[in-house]
């Protein structure tokens, strides 16, 4: 779930209503546009301007409190070529796209730059919106506990204390917000910022959690929209939404592993690792296992030292760009050496909580979570014995395993209702949304969708990590509106 910046990268990596009814727009929205301004920040593309929505707070309440919603844009660059808005959809949850339209964005071929306005935003929660943060202590902001890592006998008691620590915190630190963060919060978030930019009809670009809320929004709004891009695709599962995020990874690291292994052991670099791809794998296991008894200090990172759990989280984090691989490579031979470990990569504890909380209210609350101990220990051990790479993670227990509240409406269905306006773009080997959850959604949209999946390696397909077909496909559609008749194979 990668951003503009490396710092909002680590920070990624660290995110049913019937068809036929829809929400028309309200006199408020029509009547009050956008104030554009001059947006804050540095690095930004002067073109860029922002601006500030006013939402309900709680949708079942709409005469009620209100929050803010951070919208941004770059207009179309030739007016009279101009069909829209297209909307850039952040992965997360407790990701931003405010800055996409200066950054991503202008990776879009000039036909799509011309045609659309390109639009951010900070979903709710989300920092320059009204925002959130659970007031964690910095040791409970690390990835490797974040993610939910067993110990190294694959106890999940540390994981339960964590979970009711963390939650703790959210309920008395979030305010009603925390109750008011979920996907389907965030599509009807999304139709008052098409409201309110006057827009008919909505296109979108959404990117790994983005999928979700897009294909939410086409579910919830299927009138509204125009045309649809969905990236790096989750599974749509409407109990699992949440829960196979992380379970994804399982099957994720599995597909990717081999890809790094066979370039860790390629003649010709300097982070070589290993003669053949086959001994690369177990050269893993191995330090991990070492590391699980025998951390190395690491000073200025989160934890403080290199322990097994910090090494497979950093095996996830490298997993997902193969421009990350080296990152991986030098960490493993440093510790194997006994040199020096390489400079830490740490997120600033400021965006940490912010993400932290938004991440923790969406998937929690959009759908209930396994309170027992024993479900977790059981599913842990049977990930420990079938996938040793992940080491149980995949079906530990995140905060949700305590959250304090129950989900406040049922999660969203996809179905294949709704007007036949959606493409999917998928690498094949994506080691947080692999492929297989990914065909669970072009499952579930049905005739509504087509897929062209990338005969490629990394997370984000689209203008990042696809193949040059792929993106060709993806450009056509959204500049011109044909789509190929059937799913489509890249390599």
């Amino acid at each position: 779930m990668k951003e503009i910046t490396k710092s909002a990268a680590l920070i990624a990596a660290a995110a049913g209503i019937v068809f036929g009814v829809v929400t028309p727009l309200t006199a408020s929205a029509a009547e009050e546009p956008l104030t554009w301004t001059r947006c804050a920040g540095s690095g930004l593309d002067p073109r860029q301007q922002c601006a500030t929505l006013e939402v309900p707070m709680d949708y079942a309440h709409p005469g009620g409190p209100t929050i803010d919603i951070a919208v941004s844009r770059i207009p179309a660059e030739k007016p009279s070529a101009r069909r829209g808005a297209l909307l850039l959809i952040a992965g997360g949850p407790g990701g931003t796209s405010l800055n996409d339209p200066s950054g991503k964005g202008q990776k879009l071929p000039q036909a799509v730059r011309d045609a659309y306005d390109l639009i951010g935003f900070a979903p709710r929660g989300n920092a320059p919106s009204t925002s959130l943060s659970c007031g964690l202590d910095h040791a409970d902001l690390a990835l490797s506990k974040l993610r939910p890592w067993p110990a190294p006998d694959g106890s999940v008691t540390e994981n339960m204390t964590t979970a009711r620590r963390v939650a703790a915190a959210c309920a008395s630190g979030g305010g009603e917000l925390m109750r008011h963060i979920t996907t389907k919060d965030n599509a009807r978030d999304i139709d008052r910022i098409r409201a309110a930019l006057g827009e008919r009809r909505l296109s979108a670009w959404g990117v790994s959690y983005g999928t979700y809320v897009g294909a939410a929004y086409s579910e919830m709004f299927p009138q509204r929209t125009d045309r649809i891009v969905l990236d790096s695709n989750d599974n749509p599962d409407p109990v699992r939404a949440e829960r196979a995020w992380v379970a994804a990874y399982e099957v994720g690291v599995e597909d990717n592993f081999p890809e790094f292994a066979e370039w860790a052991s390629a003649p010709g670099h300097p982070y070589r690792l290993a003669d053949t791809a086959a001994e690369v794998r177990p050269l893993f296991l191995r330090l991990a296992a070492r590391l699980d008894h025998e951390p190395i200090p690491w000073p200025g990172a989160n934890p403080e030292e290199l322990n097994g759990n910090v090494l497979r989280q950093t095996m996830l984090d490298s997993l997902d760009d193969p421009d990350e691989y080296p990152t991986l490579a030098k960490l493993i031979t440093a510790a194997l050496k006994g040199t020096a470990l390489p400079a830490p990569a740490t997120p600033p504890d400021a965006a940490m909580q912010n993400l932290v909380a938004v991440s923790a209210a969406t998937i929690c609350n959009d759908a209930a979570w396994p309170r027992d101990a024993a479900t977790y220990r059981k599913g842990v051990a049977e990930s420990r014995a079938r996938y040793p790479l992940t080491a149980g993670m995949p079906r530990n227990a995140l905060v949700c395993a305590a959250w304090p509240w129950r989900p406040k409406e049922p999660p969203v269905r996809i179905t294949d209702r709704g007007p036949s306006d959606v493409l999917l773009v998928q690498n094949e080997r994506d080691v947080a949304t692999p492929l297989s959850g990914a065909l669970k959604l072009r499952e579930a949209l049905g005739r509504r969708a087509v897929m062209v999946t990338n005969d490629a390696t990394g997370h984000e397909a689209y203008l990042a990590n696809g193949t040059r077909c792929g993106d060709a496909t993806v450009s056509r559609f959204l500049a011109t509106g044909k789509r190929p008749r059937q799913d489509v194979h890249c390599r």
